[in-house]
């Protein structure tokens, strides 16, 4: 048996019938937040400061990947001469 109910409402009339919180508030805040920190945060995308600060990490990562391998050469070395 197959039963069809068809409900034509808006969606605030959906959560307040089925009892959900009305969540728009919460939604204006988070979106003015998220425009604020967008905002704040524009000076990052400009190109120079994203070289920059690529360039700065791309540095420390290079050192730190030629330590990781350094101490993997070594202890690799040091396993296969002891056994």
């Amino acid at each position: 048996m197959k039963v069809r109910l068809e409900v034509d409402c808006t969606p605030l009339e959906a959560r307040t019938f089925l009892g959900l919180p009305d969540v728009a508030g919460l939604n204006e805040h988070m979106v003015s937040e998220m425009k604020r920190r967008l905002d704040a945060n524009m000076a990052m995308v400009s190109p120079e400061e994203l070289m920059r600060s690529w360039m700065s990490f791309g540095g420390q990562a290079t050192e730190q990947f030629r330590k990781l391998m350094t101490a993997a050469a070594g202890t690799s070395s040091s396993s296969k001469t002891g056994g």
